[in-house]
């Protein structure tokens, strides 16, 4: 059998991490051990009923068998417009402000191929989402990471970043609500940001994956809800945290006119847009009672409340998130991330994702998922208590 070399680009792609926790935790249930797995990011919900049955009528339409239009459907983009200017009080133009994605992820990894050539710099959150590396890594440009911590929110602190850095940054990554902290963004914080982009020429994008997520009765904000936010950046949009599509796989983005045209244009080469019928069920996703939405945050919130009350209980005290569906909770005294993760794992059979995972930052931390009922993620504590490390 010939042998074939993977090139030079792959090679040098990081390592995927959720692909490499899924397996492990997957080889645990493999083994036939009651894994209770809160470190996925994958929604447990079914898709609402009402986009169900959109995506079945839609599927009987002959049209829609063809090629769709090489940049999505129209319907699909007006509907993003009616949705932003809905949610968020913020106008977009259907075919110049608006790009349809397969998927959010696809987007990311997209949009530094689009922007940037190599050795060129783009500013990314530590911790941050792993996959932001993947398209830097693709782009062959260089990344410098901004500390999220604790002290300032989990929000950058552009004052501490290096003069030669921001002169030399074309594009940064931000996202929130954030994953993995669960921490929100305020106005004031993206008012500095679009000055802090006027002033330096980078391009923002805002991964606003967990837009519909806010508890204790705050709805999170949109970077394009700031003034100036169009001129200087992008927001990307994904339907499979909002309505539990994420297999879907349908997104986009929004915003900066000539940021849009170079989506569009790489996904000219990539694609044929998405299936038709998936973009009929995401019209209807955006565009219907968002009853669905209210119920789902609702739930989200009373398994964060479970979560931290159960933590709290244990001697495991920790700052509830403000938004997402993650909990970011500090590991005990002895252990780094991946050996806490691990012991847990080994022990209770409750999985968790270690926080040096999505950085430097990240150590000392887990991230843990709400993503189970609260029968779960009670059971799941319990196991922890009588491991006796807290």
């Amino acid at each position: 059998m010939m042998k074939f070399e993977q090139s030079q680009l792959l090679e040098q792609l990081p390592d995927q991490f959720f692909a490499r926790l899924a397996k492990t935790v997957h080889q645990y249930v493999m083994d036939g051990y009651d894994v209770i797995n809160l470190g996925q990011g994958n929604p447990d919900k079914p898709t609402p009923s009402h986009i169900v049955e959109a995506m079945k009528d839609a599927v009987t339409e002959p049209a829609y068998h063809k090629y769709s239009p090489f940049r999505g459907q129209s319907f699909l983009k007006e509907a993003v417009c009616t949705f932003y200017e809905r949610e968020y009080c913020v106008t977009l133009h259907p075919e110049e402000e608006v790009a349809v994605l397969f998927g959010g992820k696809a987007g990311l990894v997209e949009i530094p191929q689009c922007l940037l050539n190599p050795g060129d710099t783009i500013l990314v959150p530590d911790p941050g989402y792993p996959d932001y590396w993947s398209g830097i890594a693709l782009a062959r440009a260089k990344m410098e990471t901004m500390p999220l911590t604790a002290e300032n929110q989990f929000l950058p602190d552009y004052g501490k970043i290096d003069e030669r850095v921001k002169d030399a940054a074309k594009l940064m990554f931000l996202n929130y609500p954030n994953n993995p902290t669960g921490a929100v963004a305020t106005e004031a914080f993206f008012k500095e940001t679009v000055q802090f982009a006027e002033r330096h020429n980078i391009g923002v994008v805002h991964d606003f994956a967990y837009g519909a997520i806010g508890f204790d009765g705050k709805k999170p904000i949109s970077f394009l809800q700031t003034k100036g936010a169009k001129e200087v950046g992008i927001e990307i949009y994904t339907l499979s945290k909002t309505y539990n599509m994420a297999g879907w796989r349908i997104a986009f983005a929004v915003g900066n006119k000539e940021i849009i045209q170079a989506i569009n244009l790489l996904q000219d080469h990539l694609y044929v847009s998405v299936f038709s019928a998936i973009q009929k069920a995401a019209a209807t996703a955006l565009t219907s009672s968002q009853q669905c939405v209210t119920d789902l945050v609702q739930l989200y919130e009373k398994r964060r409340n479970t979560l931290m009350e159960a933590v709290r209980n244990i001697g495991w005290d920790n700052e509830s998130p403000k938004g997402s569906f993650f909990a970011w909770l500090k590991v005990p005294n002895g252990f780094t991330s991946q050996t806490f993760a691990e012991t847990i794992l080994q022990k209770a059979h409750v999985a968790v994702a270690p926080g040096n995972g999505f950085g430097e930052y990240g150590e000392g931390y887990v991230r843990v998922g709400l993503l189970t009922d609260e029968e779960r993620i009670e059971e799941a504590v319990n196991r922890l208590k009588n491991l006796n490390l807290f």
